[in-house]
């Protein structure tokens, strides 16, 4: 499935990111902390053409098969037994806590000796109905059961001396006497839990930093103690400055092993027809690996795709510059936009402004580069009614048709967004944390209206359920067009912070609190529209009336015009012919804005 041709203009992916576990998965027994056996599992097999064709139907052009890999579990195997409950998280484990690069999870295998066959067999099918795939890559850390048996000669740790804390050619910092926490063995903190002891055997006589650079003998509970941290042959904890790894061009005897043996990861998932990766914390690794790995896979595949999670305000980034701008540099085709997403949250819960969006529309090139999302598998439920206000699953509609609408860079859906899943209650490891589990065997009860026991039909959904579902598709269908997929941004909160219309409410003097609105145009098509967003999520915004100021009008191409003509794609049969001169005094006046309500407006030539 091509992604986009280098030779020509990049085609945004509209990502539909699923987990298998919970995605098939019809048992509704949902037992505190149950086992497989008791709660469930999805399949690979559950992703089957009908499934497909309703998320084609819908307009995804790609899947994020997140946690696919084989990762530690606390689920046995024939010839693979359970992992330690020492280093797991939850009876089913961390996905990014992956076991063995080169295989896939049993769990979602109907026959688990065939878990490979069967996931090429989803590929297969996928690349039937042209939807591509995209896998996680997590190259920051590993399981600390880590041992590949598809590979074994390219297990992790193979080879290292353990006698170093850094050598350049370990995959692994290995603790020493002098480190925190009382010297061997490693003290992992769960030595309180059921089944637990806190040791874990292979380290009894050394021990290794976890995923988040901890360098301790008694890592915390907050620590990624379940990972062990990778070494891409800098020292971390002598700063950033990562400027002696080899370059871009470097041949695999001139760089560190971890970087070969992750050249050889992504090439066997390339090899087996994976159209590209969403990188997990992409920003603890160095540039440097960046630059050389992304330009040997696209020398195997011009096609393949490239996203990262990133965070530019963690310390243990490796660059001094902005994260995002150093990793779009380093040959990624997009990256999260964790701003942004901030911002919309701290509407309903922490006093932010829609205003607060436009210094995060200055962002140079990432912005039309950022991948944006309004849930994923990290971040709480927009329905749950602990977060985003407690306001309920409307709360999705103004905020994905900004993030949507935005840019020009990826978008995103996290499966049961559509039909406003809560995250209800504690299911296992995670707790009652407003996210679905991704440590527990568990499933959604919303969501399973909608797979109806396999049917993908949506036939237990209410009525309000399926309105929102369609509202989704009817925005990704209006924001494909070249305005939205290849045209500019022009934000107008800002020409309206004066304007008494532009929604205020509740006495305040300055506009721009609950309503968002901009403009995008592309000047290759000409065409060009106007997003209106009204976040309040109890009062209807009345005689709302948006400027549009000379400096937009010439944006658009369109200031010559004496009559201007506006209709509603998204979410109503609304339209109005506006003379010019009203666009800029009086503003055009829009219909009610009911609560948490969004307008996709062309602009007619």
């Amino acid at each position: 499935m091509s992604v986009h041709s280098r030779a020509s203009e990049r085609v945004r992916p509209v990502i539909y990111q699923l987990l298998v576990r919970t995605f098939g998965n019809t048992n509704e027994t949902r037992k505190l902390d149950g086992t497989m056996a008791e709660n469930g599992c999805g399949k690979f097999a559950d992703i089957n053409e009908t499934a497909l064709d309703s998320l084609k139907e819908m307009g995804f052009s790609h899947l994020w098969l997140t946690g696919v890999l084989e990762q530690a579990s606390g689920t046995d195997y024939p010839g693979r037994p359970a992992d330690d409950p020492d280093i797991l998280k939850g009876k089913a484990g961390s996905p990014y806590a992956i076991k063995d690069y080169f295989d896939v999870c049993p769990d979602y295998a109907v026959v688990p000796e065939k878990r490979l066959s069967e996931f090429k067999d989803l590929l297969a099918r996928c690349r039937k109905k042209g939807v591509g795939v995209f896998i996680d890559f997590v190259p920051n850390h590993v399981a600390r059961s880590y041992e590949s048996d598809v590979k074994p000669e390219l297990s992790f740790g193979e080879g290292d001396e353990k006698g170093h804390y850094f050598n350049r050619e370990n995959h692994f910092y290995y603790l020493q006497a002098d480190h925190s926490g009382g010297g061997p063995p490693l003290k992992l903190p769960t030595a309180h839990l059921p089944g637990c002891d806190g040791l874990f055997a292979p380290e009894m006589e050394f021990g290794r930093v976890t995923g988040n650079n901890s360098v301790t003998w008694s890592p915390s509970i907050h620590d990624w103690y379940e990972t062990v941290k990778l070494n891409y042959g800098h020292e971390f904890s002598k700063g950033r400055d990562t400027s002696h790894l080899p370059g871009p061009n470097a041949s695999l005897d001139e760089v560190p092993k971890t970087w070969r043996t992750m050249d050889e990861i992504l090439a066997y998932w390339q090899e087996m027809g994976v159209d590209g990766f969403r990188v997990d914390m992409a920003h603890m690794v160095p540039m440097e690996f960046w630059h050389w790995v992304v330009k040997r896979c696209r020398a195997r595949d011009g096609e393949v795709y490239f996203f990262a999670e990133a965070y530019d305000n963690d310390p243990a980034k490796l660059t001094d510059e902005h994260v995002l701008d150093a990793l779009l540099a380093a040959g990624f085709d997009a990256v999260y936009d964790d701003p942004s997403y901030d911002v919309l949250e701290g509407i309903y819960d922490s006093g932010k402004w829609a205003n607060d969006l436009d210094p995060l529309t200055f962002t140079g090139k990432r912005f039309h580069r950022s991948l944006r999302y309004a849930e994923n598998h990290d971040e709480v439920r927009l329905a749950s009614p602990k977060e985003w206000g407690g306001v309920g699953m409307k709360v999705g509609r103004p905020v994905s048709a900004v993030l949507f609408g935005m840019g020009r860079g990826p978008v995103m859906l996290y499966h049961g967004q559509e039909v406003g899943e809560p995250a209800a209650g504690a299911s296992g490891f995670g707790g009652d944390d407003a996210r679905t589990t991704i440590f527990d065997y568990w499933s959604m009860p919303e969501f399973q209206k909608w797979v109806n026991g396999g049917k993908y039909d949506g036939g237990r959904l209410s009525d309000e359920q399926k309105a929102l579902r369609e509202w989704y598709g009817k925005l990704i269908k209006a924001t494909q067009v070249p305005a939205f997929t290849a045209g500019e941004f022009y934000g107008l909160n800002h020409a309206n912070k004066e304007n008494e219309a532009f929604g205020r409410v509740a006495g305040e003097t300055v506009s721009g609190h609950w309503l968002y609105a901009f403009l995008r145009r592309c000047s290759r098509s000409g065409d060009a529209y106007l997003v209106v967003a009204n976040f309040n999520p109890t009062e209807t915004l009345t005689g709302v009336k948006v400027r549009v100021p000379e400096d937009a009008r010439m944006f658009l191409v369109r200031s010559a015009l004496e009559q201007w003509t506006f209709t509603d794609k998204l979410a109503s049969d609304w339209s109005a012919t506006v003379d010019r001169e009203v666009l800029e005094d009086g503003g055009l006046a829009l219909p009610d804005l009911e609560p948490c309500s969004a307008m996709v407006i062309e602009i007619g030539r």
